[in-house]
């Protein structure tokens, strides 16, 4: 089968991530606003071409003091780097259903490979008769590796935010016309 043009449903999507805070929970957030480019056969995602990108002033930790802080020049750089991008540059099943994407994610003008996996969680026709897909996929980064340096040391040991980056979409997309 070919690949079809799929349009993302920004309104049943999400883009979520959580890092450690003071070593001993986990905070998380998420982004508002994103967008992406999907070509794929659902049957198929080895050949897809996968392309995301998320605002990232868009960050909303439920706190509004943090979101201020993350998308200043100590960690995402909103100003001058108002995206975190992503283009898929090699698929592989790895199961039915379930794949390794690797790509090129860009970060405060930093670009590195990644690799998340993702799942295709199924096809179906909405009540207006849409064909919808749906994606879930998950990965972790290293914000260092970006440029997202900042940090605190804490009096009891350690530091105020963790390094490891856990990311987790959850993807629905209609067939485009």
């Amino acid at each position: 089968m070919t690949n079809t043009k799929w349009a993302l449903d920004a309104a049943h999507s999400s883009v979520d991530f959580s890092v450690r805070h003071m070593m001993i929970a986990n905070v998380k957030g998420s982004f508002e606003n994103f967008s992406a480019v999907i070509e794929a056969d659902p049957a198929d995602l080895t050949t897809a071409k996968i392309e995301f990108s998320v605002e990232t002033a868009s960050v909303d930790t439920r706190n509004k003091d943090r979101d201020g802080h993350l998308v200043s020049a100590d960690f995402f750089d909103a100003e001058n780097h108002p995206n975190m991008t992503f283009k898929a540059t090699n698929i592989v099943k790895t199961g039915e259903g379930e794949y390794d994407v690797t790509g090129d994610l860009t970060l405060r003008g930093v670009t590195k490979q990644e690799t998340f996996a993702v799942t295709f969680e199924g096809s179906g026709k909405d009540p207006w008769g849409n064909e919808k897909v749906g994606f879930s996929a998950e990965g972790s980064l290293n914000r260092s590796d970006y440029g997202l340096v900042w940090n605190a040391a804490l009096e009891t040991g350690g530091v105020l935010v963790g390094d490891k980056v856990k990311i987790n979409l959850q993807i629905q997309a209609a067939k485009a016309e």
